[in-house]
């Protein structure tokens, strides 16, 4: 197993370098970089992702600096709608955001930091990349611990109850419901609560936006609580809904190939129970690949789940972060979160195949090629 696991944690260096190279290759291509995003916002084109560069602390800031360099020469430049600014502001620019070293001198520097975890800060917010994603990450654990949690408990015992009544009509419907539920966008579905139960045109008992109420450092204990799974009723119950699908079936289907074979026929001609075998012998073989991949399910939930939503209900957690830095071209969280989320997602995969082995002796990665 030790072998296994180094040649796992091997295929990790080359699999994220390659990540990182094809995501670095693509954002050289991509037009509206942090450059074009400060010239947009100077020029009157932009939002206000550039508040940092136009501040009073930055080096090239303040309206009369950016005044002068407006009205300065002509000088044709490489930037959409630089034409008009002053050529030695726009190399002040590049030399902010390190763009005046060639892309394989910036993409070396950047592996390197990242090896040693240095992510450096924010182009827009003043702030380091690391203290912004553990600003954010709250509110994505809450949301994919729970629903990951919750999905768990519903599809777990609806997977074994479909699968003791196979073909019977409790089956067939709870199947339809399911292929109904998972086939039904939760954006969608957001929507639809926050029209009926935020406010919208019917009920307001729920709040619209983030995780806690204003006044949650004067609440007690008690009342904290409450007012925490108050927020996340309406995005939980949005995403909820078609994140149980999957582990359904296969809480099904895994127990369906277990109750066919012959140790089942053996145990049920002793006499045991239904509720016996089930439960004494059946259960513990089928739920292995259940319970084995639960860090994937969590990861899954956690990162891939709640973009939308967050966007939704407002909340502001990793999936929005995420979203409005590729909006703004903010490099170095857009590639921090990148990596982080990559090597969190190979450690999880191995730890998942860990889980296996543990949970199953007989499994045995070892003899097996990666």
């Amino acid at each position: 197993m030790g072998a296994y696991i180094l040649r796992r944690i091997l295929l990790m260096v080359p699999t994220i370098f390659g990540i990182m190279a094809i995501s670095f290759v693509i954002v050289q291509f991509a037009p509206g970089g942090p450059v074009e995003q400060v010239i947009a916002q100077l020029t009157g084109q932009g939002g206000d992702a550039t508040e940092r560069f136009t501040g009073g602390g930055s080096e090239v800031s303040g309206a009369d600096e950016f005044g002068s360099s407006v009205e300065g020469g002509g000088a044709s430049s490489r930037y959409r709608g630089a034409q008009g600014l002053d050529p030695e502001f726009i190399a002040d620019l590049e030399r902010q955001f390190g763009f005046d070293k060639p892309p394989l001198v910036r993409f070396g520097n950047m592996i390197w930091d990242y090896l040693r975890f240095d992510f450096g800060e924010s182009y827009f917010r003043d702030i380091t990349v690391i203290d912004l994603i553990l600003e954010k990450m709250p509110v994505s654990v809450s949301l994919g611990l729970w629903i990951t949690l919750i999905s768990y408990a519903i599809s777990i015992p609806l997977g074994i109850r479909k699968a003791v009544s196979d073909g019977s009509r409790f089956d067939v419907w709870t199947s339809g419901v399911i292929i109904v539920a998972y086939a039904i966008p939760g954006f969608l579905f957001a929507i639809l609560l926050i029209v009926l139960f935020a406010g919208g045109s019917f009920f307001d008992w729920f709040p619209l936006r983030g995780l806690v109420s204003d006044n949650w450092a004067e609440l007690s204990w008690p009342e904290r609580i409450v007012d925490y799974f108050w927020h996340l009723t309406l995005p939980l119950t949005a995403m909820v809904l078609s994140a149980f699908a999957t582990t359904t079936l296969l809480t099904k289907n895994s127990f369906l190939d277990e109750i066919r074979k012959q140790y089942v026929i053996t145990a049920r001609a002793k006499g045991l129970t239904e509720r016996q075998v089930l439960y004494g012998h059946v259960f513990r073989n089928a739920m292995l690949i259940i319970i084995a991949g639960f860090p994937a399910a969590f990861i899954s939930a956690f990162f891939t789940g709640s973009l939308l939503i967050e966007t939704i209900f407002s909340l502001d957690g990793l999936g929005l972060l995420g979203f409005t830095s590729v909006v703004n071209r903010d490099y170095p969280v857009v590639f921090a979160t990148l990596y982080i989320f990559s090597l969190m997602g190979l450690l999880v995969s191995l730890l998942s195949d860990l889980m296996y082995t543990w949970i199953d002796p007989r499994i045995d990665f070892e003899s097996r090629e990666v």
